[in-house]
């Protein structure tokens, strides 16, 4: 557990998986690029379940839940606040935390280039666009 400034990184437990689930429903469909379509709450647990990410912990502000973090296995750095904590500096504190805590020499971001707020949140942390991907979804 990493404390400062009254916000704490909480390592995810099974205990976290309805908050998580109830985060994810806040985030819009049109700026995901992990999936198109809210997944039940069964698909989300054997997510988890999965440990998909080497680091992911609950973002605690005075003690409570109010979002998430994690750096995946290829050093992505993924965040999502609740919606009511959004631009409040929780989430630039967390990722400082994250990344004084779990050292790499690179982190990546990515970002579906119609989240203009991820895109100006990880630009002011010095993040540089190195890539746009495209995708063919046959079927």
């Amino acid at each position: 557990m990493v404390k400062k400034d009254g916000i704490i990184l909480k390592s995810v437990n099974k205990l976290d998986r309805l908050f998580l689930y109830e985060l994810l429903s806040q985030r819009k469909s049109n700026v995901n690029i992990s999936h198109r379509k809210m997944p039940s709450l069964n698909e989300h647990i054997k997510f988890m379940d999965s440990k998909p990410y080497s680091k992911w912990y609950i973002i605690l502000f005075n003690n409570i839940k109010c979002g998430s973090i994690y750096l995946s296995k290829q050093n992505e750095i993924g965040i999502f606040l609740k919606n009511d904590m959004q631009g409040k500096g929780i989430g630039k504190k967390a990722m400082n935390m994250l990344m004084e805590k779990n050292h790499r020499t690179r982190y990546l971001a990515n970002i579906n280039p119609k989240n203009k707020k991820s895109i100006k949140f990880f630009e002011g942390k010095k993040f540089k666009l190195i890539q746009y991907t495209y995708e063919l979804i046959k079927g």
